[in-house]
Formats: structure tokens, sequence, C-alpha cells
């Protein structure tokens, strides 16, 4: 199967069975050049906000991981300014196996549960281990002036 046709695949399906809290599709006619928004998870300092992201598939897809990045500023332990994601599974623990549905889902989990064992942004991970409470108000905060209509 090409990449075309794994990328092609993998847009249908979301279509057609949507992980929750998100959507994904390509910009224009370009399968390769995607965007996602993602719903913040409920219960999370992210929750009432909308975030987009870009997605770029490599021409190897799917032995190559898709780049991943957030459009939308988002203040997080695992997220620089860039929108750069600090994740494994987008990196060194990359496999075949995964699909843009079950990569989505991971990241909305990253959301919910920051790893500070492997902070993208001292910053947040410093607040966040020094003061949880302060860094949810720092993260809320960022959401309402960046992520809520």
């Amino acid at each position: 199967m090409s990449a075309l046709q794994r990328i092609t695949k993998e847009l249908e399906d979301i279509a057609d069975n949507p992980p929750g809290q998100c959507s994904a599709g390509p910009v224009g006619n370009d399968l390769f050049h995607c965007r996602a928004t993602i719903m913040g998870p409920k219960g999370s300092p992210f929750e009432d906000g909308t975030f987009d992201l870009a997605i770029d598939f490599p021409e190897d897809y799917p032995f190559k991981p898709p780049s991943i990045r957030f459009l939308t500023p988002i203040y997080h332990v695992n997220i620089d300014t860039d929108g750069n994601i600090c994740l494994d599974i987008l990196s060194s623990e990359w496999s075949p196996g995964l699909s843009l549905s079950k990569v989505l889902v991971m990241i909305i989990a990253l959301l919910n549960d920051p790893n500070p064992d492997d902070p993208f942004r001292w910053d947040a991970c410093q607040e966040y281990q020094n003061n949880e409470e302060s860094y949810n108000k720092t993260a809320r905060r960022w959401t309402y002036m960046y992520a809520v209509n």
C-alpha cells in the first residue's frame, strides 16, 4: 500500500468513525498536508478550548511518523512555544501499526496527563512540578486567550 493510499484510508476511517474529541482532514487536495482539531478534554485546564494542529505526512509514511504540531498556542509541559509535541510515538517509538486516529487519541491523553519526565517546555515543567495548581491556572488562562471562541 502506498503512502497516499494509507493516508486516504486513515482519513476515511476518521471521517466514518471519528475518535472522541477530534477531527482531521486534508488541506485542499493535498493529502500529505492535513489539519486536525482537538477539543480540550473535560476536567483538564484545556476544557472548552478548540485546538488546531498541522499534520505533515512524509513520502515514506507509514514507515516514518507524521510531523504534528499545534497551531493554536497552548501552555503545556510537553508542547513547546512553536507547537512541537514531545511524544515518543512521534519519534523513537513510532510504529507503522499506529494510525493517525491513535496518535490523536494519544495527544488528547497527553493533554490530560503531562509527562514532566520528558518536558519540551522547561518553564511549564517547573511550574507543574512546583505548583500544579498554578500550572493549571496558567494553562487555563492560555486556553481562554487562544482556544476559546
